[in-house]
């Protein structure tokens, strides 16, 4: 999704789902908490509906609507936490599971560790992590 959207313009607008059918409207949005951009939308699926959560980055704006990659009935079957709330990391990782979408945890840093120093001790000829000459 661009993230250069606010995300206050999206509620309110309609989403639909792959096949064009409309599922509702765009009732709330939630930032990642590291990087505050959006990454998931309730979508209110009717007046006396629940929210349905959808992730926001598969999705794209398109003519002013929120068109979702995926069928309206996996949207409906998202487990529901409630609106208003925020959502811990647990149940991101669920609507992450629910929707199939890659959870890999994001690459470690690198390794700055470019070896053991010098030291004027003398190796350890006991330890075998310490290499022998």
């Amino acid at each position: 999704m661009q993230t250069d959207i606010d995300p206050r313009n999206l509620i309110g607008r309609k989403a639909f789902d792959r096949n064009g059918t409309k599922i509702g409207t765009i009732d709330e949005v939630y930032l990642d908490d590291a990087t505050g951009v959006p990454e998931w939308a309730a979508i209110r699926t009717g007046l006396f509906s629940r929210d349905a959560f959808v992730p926001l980055e598969p999705s794209e704006l398109v003519e002013g609507t929120l068109r979702i990659p995926f069928d309206r009935a996996l949207i409906k079957d998202a487990p529901d936490f409630g609106v208003g709330r925020h959502l811990s990391p647990e149940q991101e990782l669920q609507l992450y599971h629910h929707y199939g979408l890659d959870v890999t945890a994001p690459p470690p840093p690198p390794d700055h560790d470019f070896g053991n120093l010098a030291s004027s001790e003398p190796p350890n000829n006991n330890d075998p992590t310490t290499p022998h000459p």
